[in-house]
């Protein structure tokens, strides 16, 4: 069995993350979840902090009975030529990446020489959307897990 690491902001985590860490959670003995852009927070684009996000994938995770995943926040150095060894800096040795429609991504991981496992979009869901729709007052809570709608009704988490 091997140790896949998925990188993601999680702005917020949405059904389409969860359904990639179950993937990578099952073909594989370990699966360090990357928080990245974890230095921004309370912004448009990044409106929760990395323990916030932190904590939406804890709470999803625990019910969801997956317990071979490690927590790993990365602040941007914002160079692309230092990316992969920072990340590899902060996880330790992973064999494969698991990645959401992150072109920069995988052309980064597959050029260090890594396997680098695409996915899909589920159903066209994607953070930024679902942050559009909470501003705009609109109906994003089918999106994303139960227990990150009841983290956020529980901290009172408005966007």
């Amino acid at each position: 069995m091997t140790t896949a690491l998925f990188i993601g902001r999680f702005q917020p985590l949405h059904k389409g993350h969860l359904r990639i860490i179950r993937k990578a959670a099952k073909e594989n003995k370990k699966v360090i979840i990357v928080i990245g852009s974890a230095q921004y927070s309370g912004t448009r684009d990044n409106p929760f902090s990395a323990k916030q996000r932190k904590e939406m994938i804890i709470e999803t995770l625990k019910g969801e009975k997956i317990k071979n995943y490690k927590i790993i926040l990365i602040k941007d150095i914002h160079c692309d030529g230092s990316w992969v060894s920072h990340v590899i800096n902060h996880t330790g040795n992973f064999d494969k990446v698991y990645a959401a429609e992150s072109k920069k991504t995988n052309e980064l991981f597959k050029k260090a020489g890594y396997k680098v496992i695409s996915t899909k979009r589920l159903y066209g869901i994607s953070s930024t959307k679902i942050r559009k729709r909470m501003r705009d007052g609109k109906d994003w809570e089918r999106s994303v897990p139960e227990a990150v709608r009841e983290y956020l009704k529980k901290k009172r988490i408005k966007y």
